[in-house]
């Protein structure tokens, strides 16, 4: 029985991630980002799972309401209200992306994520 106790909590765990804790979790929860890509040509979509942050104006259950600013190469891109997007337009080469969370008034929430990206000729 003491071998499958490291197994039984990670498969709470894992049931409870999956399940979403959508139920369990409070809506202060402090804000997390991570982020999944991958190049398809001269694009780069992304996947992002933010938690204790909402993109829907309306969601009365967040505390917290936020969009993600996008940054390529150091420069602006575009703004999105969504966790899965595509960054267009890339030229070949090395590109260093940044993603922020950010509330409605580009304030930000002190999560951020950057990584590299090389698009192929």
């Amino acid at each position: 029985m003491k071998n499958r106790f490291p197994y039984l909590i990670l498969l709470v765990l894992l049931i409870g991630i999956l399940s979403g804790f959508n139920h369990v979790l409070p809506s202060t929860e402090f804000p997390s980002l991570v982020v999944h890509h991958q190049i398809k040509g001269k694009q780069v979509l992304i996947e992002c799972i933010v938690t204790g942050v909402s993109f829907r104006e309306r969601d009365q259950s967040m505390q917290r309401i936020g969009k993600i600013v996008v940054w390529v190469d150091g420069k602006k891109k575009t703004e999105v209200n969504s966790a899965a997007f595509i960054i267009s337009d890339f030229t070949p080469g090395s590109h260093k992306v940044k993603l922020e969370v950010v509330n409605l008034k580009n304030e930000s929430y002190g999560i951020a994520k950057e990584f590299m990206v090389n698009i192929p000729r």
